[in-house]
């Protein structure tokens, strides 16, 4: 029977040091470790680490290493996550004690994440706050909307601001949103906005009236920023929005 190879996506690195990776994870692809025959963000970076390691061994010797030489796995640590069709900034660690800081800052709310979205129609305000209760389908890998009384809810919380809007040939108005997420629950930016009347262009399991060619949803992890675990510095990333045309003009006009 012949081995099949996992596919494999070319690392955008927005920043490297000894105790952390920052990246830009494309749409399409997991942000922690895959079961199946797809690419992976965990599976990339230890690959990515491990050839790191190889090329320093046959730098300072000359010499290729060895074929009977064991791998070390390299330790990439998830510490937070995007949804599969999504792209943007994350943040990965390299060892324990980074990994075990940055969990921390998520936890308490430290590690701040700005979403850019594209979006079907516009909200009643051009600048607002959500807070809902988010129940989650493990049946069908939904959240949705309910009373805070319902077992399971558990409280969401994110404010917006329009940066541009743009009516199409078709009459239909498509909104670029920024989004500042407070609460990091299942889907919940996909879920409020949709429950607001505008979901994300793209995503179908919320209400979008169509797909997007490539299959993503037109959700941005815009800016993360953090304080690094070692050195104690503040590290603002960035990732530039999509290739797209629609993308490219609300974000210039916004500008």
């Amino acid at each position: 029977m012949d081995e099949v190879e996992r596919k494999s996506v070319m690392l955008d690195i927005l920043y490297e040091d000894k105790d952390i990776l920052v990246v830009v994870k494309p749409a399409g692809v997991e942000s922690q470790t895959s079961r199946r025959l797809e690419p992976d963000m965990v599976s990339e970076i230890k690959n990515y680490l491990h050839r790191k390691v190889q090329e320093t061994k046959k730098l300072s010797t000359g010499l290729s290493p060895k074929a009977s030489t064991a791998p070390v796995d390299p330790y990439v640590g998830v510490i937070h996550r995007l949804d599969k069709p999504v792209r943007g900034v994350m943040v990965y660690a390299k060892n324990l004690k980074a990994a075990a800081h940055l969990s921390r800052q998520v936890q308490e709310g430290k590690l701040e994440k700005i979403y850019q979205a594209l979006v079907c129609g516009k909200p009643v305000d051009n600048v607002g706050k959500y807070v809902d209760y988010l129940l989650k389908d493990g049946k069908t890998n939904t959240s949705r909307i309910v009373d805070k009384s319902v077992a399971g809810a558990k409280r969401a919380e994110l404010e917006y601001q329009i940066l541009e809007k743009k009516e199409q040939e078709d009459g239909t108005v498509r909104s670029l949103v920024e989004i500042h997420l407070h609460t990091g629950r299942h889907h919940q930016i996909r879920c409020q906005l949709s429950h607001m009347g505008c979901p994300i262009k793209g995503d179908l399991k919320y209400g979008a009236p169509r797909s997007n060619p490539d299959g993503s949803i037109s959700l941005l992890s815009r800016r993360v920023e953090f304080v690094h675990p070692v050195s104690k510095e503040n590290i603002v990333a960035y990732a530039d929005v999509p290739d797209d045309r629609l993308w490219n003009d609300l974000s210039a006009n916004a500008e």
